[in-house]
């Protein structure tokens, strides 16, 4: 599933591409891809006129400001648009006209013919048409209970001290959970675990000061290196041009099982760990 990285690479795709982009048209083809009330033909009929304006980024979900001009050619806003990519979402851009793969779930054209389409081949991924005067998280649940983003002042080593105090399910288990902390999953819990030195099977109310100020700063270090990098070749992603990110190329413990490690060599290890693939170093990260 593409985690924070992938989804600020790809909001910064959309901001540049999108940005007073009006929709002249809507094609869904897939009912399920909708999660809004009142499902495509309120999607389709209400999208009809609006501009795309900016684009946010809330964990792991894009938010796009919809506005409308009024009679005097003022722009009013129209409530927003929210898409989470879920497993193996992605857009294209397309300027000229092309049939459309299999996996094409949602078609937009603006007036001049060019358009954005929402391609997801596990068909997991949604998009809420959320309206004037309501609030996403209002209508998402998934928004509601969203922990800090990683770049906040929220989030502090204080902060995740108080969150894991007397919790006994593991670090990397705590990690996933994005009531504590917003946009991270198993690539980058396990990497800023490696980074940070830290057991991912230690349990959270375990770590020491020194631990969780460590644990903070590679968070930090891990995502912004990926966020430079346009994220990671490792999950289902694609940028809006359809390229991979990079940062694959340079995990240190992700997918590289029995490889030897880059620092001290010694072969990763991997586990199961609620449910999730778990990579580490057994040297480097000491239980």
């Amino acid at each position: 599933m593409p985690e924070l990285p992938e989804v600020e690479t790809v909001r910064k795709g959309l901001e540049k591409q999108l940005r007073n982009f009006c929709i002249e048209k809507v094609e869904v083809l897939s009912e399920r891809s909708i999660a809004s009330n009142g499902g495509s033909s309120f999607f389709i009929s209400n999208l009809k006129g609006l501009t795309i304006g900016n684009w946010d980024r809330r964990g792991k979900y894009l938010i796009a400001q919809l506005t409308k001009k009024n009679k005097s050619s003022k722009e009013i806003d129209s409530g927003s648009l929210v898409v989470h990519l879920r497993m193996t979402g992605y857009f294209q851009w397309h300027q000229k006209n092309k049939d459309p793969c299999r996996h094409t779930r949602i078609r937009f054209w603006n007036s001049q013919g060019a358009e954005v389409r929402f391609i997801d081949i596990r068909n997991f991924g949604q998009m809420w048409l959320v309206p004037q005067g309501k609030s996403p998280k209002e209508i998402i649940n998934g928004l509601k209970n969203l922990g800090p983003e990683p770049f906040s002042n929220d989030f502090s080593p204080a902060y995740l001290k108080a969150c894991f105090k007397g919790r006994k399910r593991p670090v990397k288990s705590s990690l996933l959970d994005q009531s504590i902390v917003a946009g991270i999953g198993n690539i980058y819990a396990d990497e800023s675990l490696f980074e940070a030195g830290i057991y991912p099977i230690k349990q959270s109310g375990a770590l020491k000061e020194l631990e969780l100020s460590n644990l903070y700063k590679s968070l930090i270090k891990v995502i912004q290196i990926s966020i430079k990098e346009g994220g990671t070749t490792f999950s289902d992603f694609r940028n809006l041009e359809g390229l991979n990110g990079n940062y694959g190329e340079q995990a240190w413990v992700y997918r590289r099982t029995k490889k030897p490690c880059r620092k001290c060599g010694s072969e990763i290890l991997r586990t199961k760990l609620s449910g999730r693939s778990t990579h580490w170093c057994p040297k480097c990260q000491k239980e």
